[in-house]
């Protein structure tokens, strides 16, 4: 073969690899009918803004991410914690100064609405205030703020096996920013570009997701989950101090060890703590409660007891089959 045939096959490939990774892009999420953009059901399709918006070009926008969960015994629908994550975005606009022009109670019936409009019993749910057109420049004065709740089917976050097998992870040589550099309290668009470096580095060395430590090398989250240990039959997570997101999957999992017995505490962690570690998973909406089976390549296991025990009150809960946690839910 000539080196000129050599370098059309090598760019054959090359296009194809491109294309195949633009289709599981566009795969990714399941469109549906319709998206609540500042007080209107939009079409999906027509809900759009402009690329001269200032969150996309300074990312001054704050999310959040839940979920709605069908129970597969009842056919009830409930969406976790909504109160909680509104109060969260909230929280994030008055960090971020962006005037939110809805009440927490507005957001949370613009949710319920929003799922019955597309007829969805389970659906990932995905709140966004940005900063609109109308501004350029670092200083966002004057752009108008914009507020969308999207949902759609979104299944296990980590892979169709992540919550029964765990799944396989290394620490990230990006730290996690400074609490005095981007707020780990703001749920903010601008924070996750940490995220997005360490989830592409994690990809390019082989493991499914990425541990990041802060700056002090102390261990704080993963890309978009929190994390937990076991050790010894001690369940122990970071503690916010050292620079993660105040996760609701991870106090509802606080919650949780208290009811099982199961002794838990908020403590630093090296990295050295994860590789001895009997058990450890990641928490978050998007991730559930998620399995680690590695970590740098020094195996961690199957999910341990532990971790099974907690998983299976997890969704319970969510399910609606826990009384005393009734009002973690919102039914549809």
């Amino acid at each position: 073969m000539t080196k000129t045939g050599v370098r059309y096959v090598r760019l054959s490939c090359a296009v194809e690899l491109l294309q195949r990774r633009r289709e599981d892009a566009m795969a990714d999420i399941a469109e549906v009918d319709y998206i609540w953009k500042n007080g209107e059901m939009v079409p999906w399709a027509e809900c759009t803004t402009h690329v001269l918006s200032h969150s996309l070009h300074y990312g001054s926008a704050v999310f959040e991410g839940a979920r709605c969960y069908e129970d597969p015994e009842s056919g009830k629908s409930y969406v976790f914690r909504l109160r909680d994550h509104m109060e969260r975005l909230h929280r994030s606009c008055k960090i971020a100064m962006i005037d939110l022009p809805y009440s927490v109670d507005e957001l949370c019936q613009a949710t319920v609405d929003v799922i019955r409009k597309n007829n969805l019993k389970k659906c990932y749910i995905r709140p966004l205030v940005y900063r609109g057109y109308g501004q350029m420049g670092v200083d966002p004065t004057g752009a108008p703020v914009d507020v969308i709740i999207a949902v759609w089917p979104w299944d296990s976050y980590l892979g169709p096996d992540a919550l029964e097998n765990g799944v396989p992870v290394g620490v990230s040589s990006w730290r996690q920013r400074s609490i005095n550099a981007i707020p780990p309290s703001m749920k903010s668009a601008a924070s996750y570009m940490n995220s997005i470096l360490a989830k592409l580095e994690a990809k390019q060395h082989g493991y499914v997701e990425a541990i990041m430590l802060n700056e002090q090398g102390l261990v704080c989250e993963g890309t978009g989950e929190n994390l937990f240990i076991v050790r010894d039959g001690v369940l122990s997570t970071p503690p916010l101090s050292d620079g993660l997101l105040e996760g609701i999957t991870r106090d509802t999992i606080l919650c949780l060890a208290d009811d099982l017995e199961i002794p838990a505490i908020e403590e630093s962690l090296t990295r050295s703590d994860l590789y001895i570690a009997d058990e450890v998973f990641f928490t978050g909406s998007a991730a559930e409660l998620t399995p680690i089976g590695s970590i740098d390549d020094r195996v961690i296991g199957k999910p341990g007891e532990i971790t099974r025990a907690i998983q299976e009150r997890f969704f319970d809960v969510v399910y609606g089959r826990v009384e005393e946690y009734a009002d973690w839910l919102t039914e549809i």
